[in-house]
């Protein structure tokens, strides 16, 4: 879509809220629409989730906010013999009308669940919904066999552009080499993990010093093991920060595959999501406060209420991080920057001063978020995007493993390596507001689609088929390789009752 026709849109969504504001339509609860993976049975995730969007009684879409408590959540087993634990929060208001409902299952149904949707005790659209059994709890290790209908059942995208460019490098990857080269060039750089799933059972063995940050990649690994049936496959991780494999494909040996977190445009790994988003996604709703779902609801006020500044705080990890500093003292009407850790650059502290911690909802207080490499890439990226405040990112040769879906100056707004024109951009956003809101809403947009909890899983498994498929020689589990066991609760002890389905699930496609 054309940029000068979403800011028309947004022109007329304006006049929309500003009618809204003053006379609110009334929900027509039997015209609302609910929709979301998080009513397949077979899709299993540590969060389930769906939405609700409102539409008034003459059949218009709300495309504001009808009020964070309209609507309200039952789920309960299908059978009343039967007692299952579920977490479900209110549902959040993502501020355009449309709700996010999400739901922790900590132990399995066999009969199915009932989903009751209520606007004011009023039930919503075809509420009560029926998730017929067997649902499974995400600690349920009962994998679907069939590979294909699996990636049918969420709607995985039939390419990935990131992962066809990753593996561009890597036409054949030949494991006797690997096994022999990989360890004597980079077990001293760090942290790397020699893995091999097997059978759908992941064993491993650790190489370097710092190899703590495994309890990411075997957590993953274990989720999505208990999921879906994976190829044997054998290949080293790099758990540390840095991208790992320089050589060029021209060069006389040439690279060898390593997996990693972050990727740059002078190496060479094959990327995953970043262990951030991916512990976020496994630990949402339990470990952690920010993931990819709860930032949804908490993204600050409607844009014409925010603070039309740019905001920035984190740690001293990039010397362009300090010069923000010094460019917010400068211009305090267009930059609010500051430093709320100093390891790096200790010596600038009495000179900078250090900011105070902000919780992370608060950022988006501000209309205009500064996005700015920290050791690699900001891992922060993925929740600012999600937010509806204008991002102003950094040029980087740095990126995560979905940037190839984005385009500066449609999704955010670029700015230098060296941040000179910073200042520029900020005013620019300023003097244009309906054009940066636009931009701002298609990079939201943009990244609700791609960064949904189960495009994860798509592209977990995707890089681990795609690799497998070229590997020359026998993934082996070696002598000095431990086996990494599937977490064990005896209170949420499950039954494997799935059947082949294969077809079936191919069948549910269309019903997402």
């Amino acid at each position: 879509m054309a940029l000068s026709l979403i800011i028309t849109l947004f022109f007329f969504n304006r006049v929309n809220i500003a009618l809204f504001q003053n006379h609110k339509p009334e929900i027509s609860a039997g015209k609302c629409l609910v929709w979301g993976a998080g009513l397949e049975p077979r899709l299993v995730l540590p969060v389930r989730y769906f939405y609700i969007q409102a539409v008034s009684e003459s059949g218009q879409i709300i495309s504001s906010s009808p009020g964070k408590d309209s609507f309200r959540v039952k789920i309960t087993s299908l059978s009343q013999k039967e007692h299952v634990r579920i977490h479900v929060p209110p549902p959040l208001d993502r501020g355009d009308g449309s709700f996010l409902v999400r739901f922790r299952m900590y132990s399995s149904s066999l009969s199915g669940l009932k989903v009751e949707v209520f606007y004011k005790d009023k039930p919503v659209a075809q509420s009560p919904y029926s998730i017929k059994g067997p649902v499974y709890h995400e600690y349920c290790d009962c994998p679907e066999s069939d590979s294909s209908a699996w990636q049918s059942l969420l709607q995985c995208p039939s390419a990935e552009p990131q992962i066809e460019q990753d593996f561009i490098s890597f036409p054949s990857i030949d494991l006797l080499r690997l096994r022999q080269e990989v360890p004597k060039r980079f077990s001293s750089r760090g942290g790397l993990i020699h893995y091999s799933i097997i059978n759908n059972q992941v064993y491993r063995k650790s190489l370097g010093r710092y190899t703590d940050f495994k309890m990411f990649s075997d957590e993953m690994f274990l989720s999505l093991t208990r999921k879906v049936k994976l190829p044997d496959v054998e290949f080293y991780i790099n758990v540390g920060d840095w991208p790992l494999e320089t050589r060029k494909v021209d060069a006389v040996h040439g690279p060898v595959p390593i997996i990693s977190w972050c990727g740059s445009t002078e190496t060479r790994d094959i990327i995953l999501p970043t262990y951030d988003i991916t512990h976020s996604t496994l630990e949402t709703m339990r470990g952690v406060t920010n993931d990819l779902l709860s930032i949804q609801g908490n993204t600050g006020p409607v844009w014409v209420n925010k603070t039309s500044q740019a905001f920035f705080r984190g740690r001293d990890s990039r010397e362009e991080r300090l010069n923000l500093v010094s460019m917010s003292k400068k211009h305090p009407d267009l930059l609010d920057a500051g430093i709320t850790a100093f390891f790096f650059f200790r010596e600038r502290e009495k000179e900078l001063g250090k900011a105070p911690l902000i919780g992370f909802f608060d950022f988006f207080k501000y209309k205009f978020q500064v996005n700015v490499d920290g050791t690699v890439a900001a891992y922060r990226f993925p929740y600012l995007m999600l937010g509806n405040s204008l991002v102003l990112k950094q040029d980087s040769p740095y990126y995560e493993h979905f940037y190839t879906h984005l385009k500066p100056g449609q999704h955010y707004v670029p700015v230098k390596r060296t941040l000179s024109d910073l200042i520029e951009k900020i005013k620019w956003a300023k003097e244009n507001d309906a054009e940066a809101e636009a931009i701002a809403k298609a990079g939201q947009a943009l990244a609700r689609d791609i960064l949904q909890p189960h495009r994860l899983y798509c592209y977990y498994y995707t890089v681990l088929q795609t690799y497998a498929a070229r590997q020359i020689g026998t993934p082996s589990v070696h002598p000095d390789m431990e086996l990494v066991p599937q977490p064990a609760d005896h209170s949420t002890v499950c039954q494997c009752e799935r059947g082949t389905g294969g077809e079936e699930l191919r069948q549910k496609k269309d019903e997402l």
